[in-house]
């Protein structure tokens, strides 16, 4: 029986909406990109979560169900690398039959780097899985490398994954590429030319300081503003339309009808007036930004015989406290943060 639910607004104090749900299910991943898990900080030695130490399936339900109650209608499944976490489909199941409380289906999204994912698109669709978006920063093998430390995977693998996806009706994929300086700003017209016309959505997404590893400077970040004109002068594009509220991809469109591009442009143009994601790590804490520094536990609230309602007030009180916006005053801030959360651990 689908448990059908209330749906009273949940503002936080900007008066910005809980929209999206962020569930990290794993903070392993099998590549090491430098923009996230860079090898020299994440090597063999490198302690991740132990099992125990993960919520367990029943438990992100739980609280993807209360989150729902307080107005989420989006939630997307990350890491890590979430095809890792064994029985994945399990939880992408159990997540697919939750619904709102006016009855519509919660809409249940995955980020993934591709390497696994060609024998098991069609098994996640099944599940219930409606899209997907696959990580993927250049064509070039020996820049791929350079990116993402690909220990020997090939970017065919990857390849056959968004193919696969896409088979198996998990439209529209979207690929999400980053942008460093120096590193890969060579693929973005390669890139273009490979997915023009497959009805694939490439996006293309400047690097971001996300965490205290990867070494961020501003000097690394290729514009929004310079991808686009790169790009507009091999293909003409013209500005789209926006889907739903809070969408962080600004959309540009093919003047000749070869689809559509995203760009992200956290560091330039920053959305966080238009924010509404609230992300649950791996081990069950609430953090209400990707740039965040501290988050608020779940898990023993989870696994303390807690009731619905207790765990629904708490998150509720975490989202109405809720003041973030990095983004927006990065430019304005004086030194770095001495903490910052890893993407790796609550996903991007």
């Amino acid at each position: 029986m689908r448990e059908h639910l209330p749906e009273p607004p949940c503002p936080d104090s900007l008066q910005r909406p809980l929209r999206d749900l962020r569930i990290s299910v794993t903070d392993r991943c099998n590549l090491r990109c430098l923009y996230c898990m860079p090898q020299a900080v994440f090597g063999r030695k490198f302690v991740f979560l132990r099992h125990a130490e993960l919520l367990s399936f029943e438990e992100i339900v739980r609280a993807a169900r209360q989150c729902i109650a307080l107005g989420v209608r989006k939630i997307r499944l990350s890491g890590g690398e979430p095809l890792l976490r064994h029985g994945i489909e399990n939880l992408v199941e159990m997540l697919a039959r939750l619904h709102t409380g006016d009855g519509k289906p919660i809409e249940l999204a995955m980020t993934s780097n591709g390497t696994l994912l060609a024998k098991r698109a069609r098994d996640l669709k099944n599940a219930g899985l409606a899209r997907l978006n696959i990580s993927l920063d250049a064509l070039d093998e020996a820049v791929f490398r350079r990116m993402c430390g690909s220990r020997g995977t090939p970017i065919a693998a990857v390849l056959e994954g968004i193919a696969a996806a896409q088979a198996a009706g998990l439209t529209p994929v979207k690929v999400n590429t980053v942008i460093k300086r120096g590193n890969n700003e060579s693929e973005i017209l390669p890139l273009i030319h490979h997915f023009r016309h497959t009805g694939i959505i490439l996006r293309f997404i400047e690097y971001m300081d996300v965490g205290l590893s990867n070494g961020w400077q501003l000097d690394d970040v290729v514009t929004a503003h310079e991808i686009l004109s790169k790009i507009d002068a091999e293909y003409p594009l013209r500005p789209a339309g926006v889907h739903c509220p809070g969408e962080v991809a600004k959309r540009w469109e093919f003047t000749d009808g070869g689809g559509e591009i995203g760009i992200i442009a956290s560091v330039t143009q920053a959305f966080c007036h238009e924010c509404g994601r609230l992300r649950l790590s791996t081990d069950g804490k609430l953090y209400t930004c990707l740039f965040a520094s501290e988050g608020s536990d779940l898990r023993d609230m989870l696994r303390g015989h807690c009731s619905d309602d207790a765990l629904r007030r708490r998150i509720a009180a975490v989202w109405r406290k809720r003041c973030d916006c990095y983004s927006q005053l990065r430019h304005a801030m004086t030194g770095n943060p001495t903490r910052k959360i890893e993407m790796s651990y609550i996903g991007g």
